[in-house]
């Protein structure tokens, strides 16, 4: 089962080419994924689209915050209703010196900007917050945004 989920990973839904890159039949690789799915082990699917081809531009954000955790709940409280507002892709509990770190999408700076000054710093139990801007992606879940990315770069020296 292990193989199959590590490819559904990789390859998304396709019965066909995880049965074929495995040597399995069909319908067992099907089987299989239909059960992740109903047991929830498999949350869903997704499609990486590069925006900036089709003219649309879309500003990324990694947010961290700084918490202080509420008492019988810790961090879970705010990370969960970080986790509720639409603007948020992302949301983890992180090591080190910041508690929450969450991706964040929108339209322009100022956008981000006003939502996080607005809806996230002004959070009760949030201590303080640190924005970082994207300035360019080059690989997202493996999968190189420009086509010959790799390459170009020489991988030894």
């Amino acid at each position: 089962m292990e193989d199959i989920l590590r490819l559904v990973e990789k390859e998304g839904r396709d019965i066909e080419r995880i049965a074929s890159k495995l040597g399995k039949r069909r319908e067992e690789v099907k089987e299989i994924i239909e059960r992740a799915e109903r047991e929830g082990v498999i949350l869903g699917y997704r499609g990486i689209v590069d925006w900036e081809k089709l003219g649309k531009s879309e500003v990324i954000a990694i947010v961290e915050v700084k918490v202080e955790p509420k008492r019988d709940v810790g961090f879970d409280f705010i990370a969960e209703r970080i986790a509720r507002l639409p603007e948020s892709i992302f949301v983890y509990l992180i090591s080190g010196t910041n508690d929450i770190f969450l991706l964040i999408k929108g339209r322009s700076i100022d956008e981000i900007s006003s939502f996080v000054s607005k809806r996230i710093a002004g959070m009760e139990g949030v201590k303080g917050t640190e924005t970082h801007f994207v300035l360019k992606k080059y690989k997202e879940d493996g999968i190189f945004f420009e086509e010959k990315a790799e390459k170009r770069i020489p991988l030894s020296f």
